[in-house]
């Protein structure tokens, strides 16, 4: 009897999670899970006390779309590749190409970021003025 139970018991737990797997919902699965940011500079201004420069290289995945949010900093962003959506709060989306440009001042509240193709990455140059030590970005609320 001992030697019959354990072998149901792993069919069972497989039989269990083959179902989970697939009733899993698709879109979860293909959708993309974060960008990938590659930080190129950080630098002291020493003429301007308490605040730095940073630059990074931000990877948007095919359809990515962050959630809205913050970055308390001067914010100017270059597209390198692909197709960007940008909006700050209460503006107009913009669809920016390879070699546009979009600015974010301090106050404003980064509505939309999404990479516009569904098939392609999207990369773009950050380069922000901010207040030293504080995160580059964080939750809008």
């Amino acid at each position: 009897m001992r030697t019959l139970i354990a072998p149901l018991m792993f069919t069972f737990a497989l039989a269990y999670a083959a179902t989970a797997a697939a009733q899993a919902p698709a879109a979860d699965a293909a959708k993309p899970a974060s960008t990938s940011s590659l930080a190129l500079l950080t630098k002291d201004l020493p003429n301007i006390e308490g605040k730095e420069v940073t630059i990074s290289e931000i990877t948007y995945p095919p359809g990515f779309s962050s959630a809205p949010h913050r970055h308390d900093a001067n914010t100017f962003v270059y597209v390198l590749q692909g197709t960007m959506q940008m909006q700050v709060g209460g503006g107009e989306v913009l669809t920016l190409k390879a070699g546009q440009t979009f600015y974010e001042s301090p106050t404003d509240v980064h509505a939309t970021s999404r990479n516009a193709s569904a098939t392609e990455p999207a990369k773009i140059l950050v380069f922000m003025l901010k207040d030293k030590g504080r995160p580059a970005s964080r939750p809008a609320n």
